[in-house]
C-alpha cells in the first residue's frame, strides 16, 4: 500500500536529488575540458580555502575521506596543478597549495559552474536564495557541519 509523502520526507529526498542532478550537470559540462567530478571539485574547493589547506581540511571541504582524497591529489601533483608541502610544526601533516598551472582550469570550472548557477537560478528571488541558504545552515549545524558550511558561504566569496 502506497501512502504520500509528508512536507519533511518529500524535502530531504529533493534535497538530495537537487544536490545530485546540479552536481552531474556541471560534471557533464566540465568533462568537455576532460575534468572529472573528483578533481574539479578538489580544485574549486582548494581556490576557496582562505588559506593553503591541510589534506584533512580539504578532505573535509570536498566531502570526502582523506584515502579517496589522496589518490585524486596524486594525480594533481602529477599533472602540476598542486603542490604538497611538509608542514613544520608537524611533518606530519601536508598542507596543499595550488599553483600557476592550474589557473587557467580553474577559470574554466569557475566559468562553467557560473553558467550552470546562473541557468538553475535564473527565475529564482535573491530572497528565495537566502531563505534557503538560511535553511541549509540550520539543517547543516544539526548534522555537526556548522563550521564547514560557515567557511564555504560566508568567508569566502562565491563568485569571484
Amino acid at each position: 500500500m502506497k501512502r504520500s509523502l509528508n512536507d519533511q520526507e518529500q524535502f530531504g529526498l529533493h534535497l538530495g536529488l537537487v544536490a545530485r542532478l546540479w552536481r552531474a550537470e556541471i560534471d557533464r559540462r566540465l568533462a568537455a575540458f576532460g575534468l572529472t567530478d573528483s578533481r574539479w571539485l578538489t580544485l574549486l574547493q582548494l581556490s576557496r580555502l582562505p588559506h593553503a589547506a591541510t589534506q584533512r581540511e580539504l578532505a573535509e571541504a570536498v566531502g570526502v575521506r582523506g584515502p579517496t582524497l589522496v589518490r585524486t591529489l596524486d594525480r594533481l601533483e602529477a599533472e602540476g596543478l598542486i603542490e604538497r608541502r611538509t608542514e613544520a610544526a608537524d611533518r606530519r601533516t601536508k598542507s596543499v597549495h595550488l599553483r600557476a598551472k592550474a589557473t587557467p582550469i580553474l577559470e574554466q570550472i569557475e566559468a562553467t559552474t557560473a553558467a550552470v548557477r546562473a541557468e538553475i537560478l535564473s527565475d529564482i528571488s535573491p530572497a528565495e536564495v537566502t531563505t534557503c541558504l538560511k535553511v541549509f545552515e540550520k539543517i547543516a549545524g544539526k548534522l555537526g557541519g556548522a563550521e564547514t558550511a560557515m567557511q564555504l558561504t560566508h568567508e569566502i566569496p562565491i563568485d569571484r
